[in-house]
Parts: structure tokens; C-alpha cells; sequence
């Protein structure tokens, strides 16, 4: 595992006291490092929409939260560091309960980072992903 260049703590009080959206998911970092970071959150009613299926704008939510906690695990409290695009294609249906997303960067520059991300369920796994993300980040200059 490679050292974060912050700590879990410090990312879940910038969530806290900073990012009101990602606070109201609840999402609890799995695996926080410079590798991967896996984020989970509880899907709950307030989650779901017509069918029985976890909105769309919640997994887009998390997939871009966990973006933002792997950038920031890469280059420090940046809390700057801004999507300027989010691509996201649903696979399957997710119902209610415990959804992951596994976060990696792709590539890491001075000015930008592109993340993938792979959004699943306990019961299905990664092997069977409920949506498949990709995302790039505006690094602010130093």
C-alpha cells in the first residue's frame, strides 16, 4: 500500500465541514491510498428512484467523491482541485443497500488527473459492475 499524502481523517473532516453533498451520502473510505481508494456508501430510500434502482446522480456522486479523495491522496490538501469532466455509463441496477466504487488514477500530470472508476454492489461484485466512471480533475497551479 502507498502512503496517502493525507490521512483518512483529514479527507472524511474536509468532507464534513466542506463538501455538504458528499456529507448528506455518509460515505465511508474502505481503502484509502495512492493506488486505489474505495468509497462506500448505504443506499437507503432517499437513494432510490422508480424501479427499485440507486439514482443516477448518487452513483455519479460517488464515483466523483472518489475521484476526489484519490487526487487528494496523491497530491496533498488541494481542496481546489476541480471536475471539469465526469463520464459514466450504468450497467446494471443496483437496489438498495451497501454501494462500492473503486477509484484509480489513470494518469497523474502537473495540471490535470484522469481517474476510472468501477461502481458495485456486495451481491453482484466487482466481477459484475453496476456503473463503470471515468473522470478528469483541474489541478490548481502551485
Amino acid at each position: 500500500m502507498s502512503s496517502a499524502r493525507i490521512t483518512a481523517d483529514e479527507f472524511n473532516r474536509l468532507a464534513e465541514t466542506e463538501l455538504p453533498f458528499l456529507a448528506m451520502l455518509k460515505p465511508e473510505l474502505v481503502e484509502f491510498d495512492r493506488v486505489r481508494t474505495i468509497m462506500r456508501i448505504r443506499c437507503d430510500d432517499v437513494a432510490m428512484r422508480p424501479g427499485g434502482t440507486v439514482a443516477g446522480p448518487v452513483m455519479m456522486g460517488l464515483a466523483d467523491a472518489s475521484f476526489y479523495a484519490i487526487i487528494l491522496a496523491n497530491i496533498g490538501m488541494v481542496t481546489m482541485a476541480v471536475t471539469t469532466s465526469l463520464n459514466i455509463n450504468f450497467l446494471r441496477k443496483p437496489g438498495p443497500g451497501e454501494l462500492y466504487c473503486r477509484a484509480s488514477l489513470l494518469k497523474l500530470g502537473k495540471r490535470l488527473a484522469v481517474c476510472d472508476a468501477i461502481l458495485y454492489t456486495q451481491d453482484l461484485g466487482e466481477e459484475q459492475p453496476v456503473a463503470h466512471a471515468t473522470g478528469t480533475y483541474s489541478i490548481p497551479p502551485s
